[in-house]
């Protein structure tokens, strides 16, 4: 996908498209206690994806004060949504932060409204990223947190962008090393004979919809089982579907540019240390080859979706420091 991106191009009914009931709080149970009140308000934004891949309906969530002196993107990644991310967005605001997320194309309230010569793509949701990063830049520093396969997404998005003063990432992936597309499918007979079937979708076999957790482990996605059910029968998230061509598309795509020639912002790597998913290894593999400043720490008894603790409070106390550190640097004028 190198060169790909332009660096801006400035099932839910329509009507739900930017806006929030009840379903919309329904990991609240799974973490500590969300903190209040916490401005939390959704809009939507008709974007149009490149390629003929028709127009969406974005649903955008801002939570925070809108005068924090940080802005935020908050990444979410396969299975995941807003909804996820609101505990996440929620905590993270009172650090400082205004902390957007959107509903990446498949997921959420983010809806379809014209039809396109192609389904989805992996490609999609790294160009939509640098759109909005785009679209509400502003002179207040930003900080990128990538949540799973938004690990990968946000450091996409500084590399491409150049806008961005800090990456923050759960998880780094990079589909196309030699083994790493094995490791995380559900079984190992899907990578010995699905997925090399998948470079075969295309045209209309591109549109068929598997479900999320038929190729994937997502009951795995949690060790507290009650929100690993709570994912999987999320309609809008891990007990969804998306197209083959999606699936196809991220086993091709790889970093937006390559590890070795990334001149983007400082990475922080906050890996949980319980992680049944996806193997801290594999996201070491992928920081070791990126050029510049990284760091990395485990969060103690955490699994793939860092919300227990004592994990999630190091999660807290490292995107704190490394907030105080942009505001700082933003300060002095580096």
């Amino acid at each position: 996908m190198n060169g790909a991106f332009s660096r801006s191009r400035a099932k839910v009914p329509p009507a739900r498209a930017g806006r929030l009931d009840s379903t919309d709080r329904r990991y609240e149970p799974f973490v500590r206690l969300v903190p209040a009140p916490v401005r939390r308000v959704a809009s939507s934004w008709r974007w149009d994806a490149p390629d003929g891949g028709g127009s969406w309906d974005l649903h955008i969530e801002h939570v925070g004060a809108p005068a924090a002196s940080v802005r935020m993107l908050l990444v979410h990644g396969a299975g995941g949504n807003a909804a996820a991310m609101w505990p996440y967005a929620a905590h993270l605001s009172r650090l400082g932060a205004r902390v957007t997320v959107v509903d990446l194309p498949g997921y959420g309230r983010t809806i379809r409204v014209r039809r396109g010569r192609r389904s989805v793509s992996y490609g999609d949701w790294q160009q939509l990223l640098v759109d909005l990063v785009g679209r509400e830049h502003d002179e207040r520093p930003l900080v990128l947190v990538g949540a799973s396969m938004g690990g990968a997404l946000a450091v996409d998005t500084a590399a491409v962008t150049g806008l961005a003063k800090r990456v923050i990432a759960t998880c780094l992936l990079d589909p196309t090393r030699p083994g790493i597309a094995a490791a995380i499918v559900r079984a190992p007979w899907i990578a010995r004979l699905g997925l090399p079937l998948l470079q075969f979708a295309r045209g209309p076999a591109a549109n068929l919809r598997i479900p999320v957790r038929v190729l994937t482990p997502m009951s795995a996605i949690s060790n507290d089982p009650g929100l690993s059910h709570a994912v999987l029968t999320d309609p809008c998230g891990g007990g969804g579907s998306m197209p083959v061509g999606w699936y196809r598309s991220f086993l091709e795509a790889g970093p937006a540019i390559p590890p070795e020639q990334y001149q983007g912002p400082p990475v922080v790597l906050l890996h949980p240390a319980e992680d049944r998913w996806t193997m801290p290894e594999l996201s070491l593999d992928y920081l070791g080859r990126l050029h510049g400043k990284t760091r990395v720490v485990m969060l103690p008894g955490c699994g793939h979706f860092p919300l227990e603790e004592p994990g999630f409070q190091v999660l807290l106390d490292e995107v704190s420091d490394e907030i105080e550190q942009v505001l700082d640097d933003h300060r002095r004028g580096s």
